[in-house]
């Protein structure tokens, strides 16, 4: 017959899969502080030796790391999905640069179409709670605000189109992009009409989102997308210009 015993599962055992899947689900996040032992096992209604015990799996696991007199963390799980030599080689080359935007209007347009069909109310919600923060960041003259806020906002799609392999991964690569490896970001929020322009790009891919609209939220992701590229392949030429009038300038000031 098919059938076995009912083993009951350990407390920790418990614990460790409910964190596990917390992780898994991109609830919890790289980098984040868990709550204290005392608040924790009062959360989970479990004592702290049964809770320290689900920890020290976790730590065993590469998912929880300590940090002496600060506390419990989620390990920095991304870490590793590049290579330091790829790393470079990515920053080193324009070549990444344009192959990632291509990647990202792939995954990113099939993100926003899962989304609008799969996302949940309370996913919408986090959606528009998000680019209500972007207008509101839009009205300010420093623009760092509104450019960490373009990460979150597209982080939030890829998180509603409910993809964990595809969040983790997409996660990684803004990870990248925050450090400047593929591009400074910052750069295209400094021009007030670009800012503007793509204020409208984000707006039109939230309301597609919120209208539940899939082939719609694709085309208006790959819309933005090829604006990027464009303002790029600009701002590329511009500099190049810029070396070439230089080196002009500098030969004429020699004569």
């Amino acid at each position: 017959m098919p059938f076995r015993s009912v083993q009951p599962e350990k407390i920790s055992t418990s614990v460790t899969h409910q964190i596990e899947l917390l992780i898994l689900r991109g609830i919890l996040r790289p980098g984040e502080r868990l709550p204290s032992e005392r608040e924790l096992s009062e959360r989970l209604g479990i004592s702290r030796p049964s809770l320290r015990e689900a920890v020290a799996e976790l730590q065993d696991k590469g998912l929880l790391t300590s940090k002496a007199g600060a506390g419990i963390y989620v390990a920095d799980v991304l870490g590793g999905a590049f290579s330091p030599a790829l790393i470079r080689l990515f920053a080193a080359h324009d070549e990444a640069v344009f192959d990632y935007i291509a990647f990202r209007r792939d995954m990113e347009g099939l993100a926003a179409e899962r989304a609008a069909r799969l996302a949940s109310d309370t996913d919408l919600r986090v959606i528009q709670t998000i680019f209500d923060k972007m207008l509101a960041a839009h009205t300010k003259r420093d623009p760092a605000d509104e450019a960490l806020l373009d990460a979150d906002f597209h982080l939030s799609i890829i998180e509603a189109s409910h993809n964990v392999i595809m969040l983790h991964m997409m996660r990684s690569m803004y990870e990248l992009l925050r450090e400047g490896v593929f591009y400074n970001r910052q750069i295209m929020f400094r021009n007030r009409s670009i800012r503007d322009l793509l204020l409208d790009q984000h707006r039109a891919i939230n309301e597609a989102i919120q209208a539940r609209d899939p082939a719609g939220a694709r085309a208006a992701v790959e819309a933005h997308l090829n604006f990027v590229e464009q303002a790029l392949t600009d701002q590329k030429r511009a500099e190049h210009h810029e070396a070439i009038a230089r080196q002009r300038y500098e030969h004429e000031q020699r004569r």
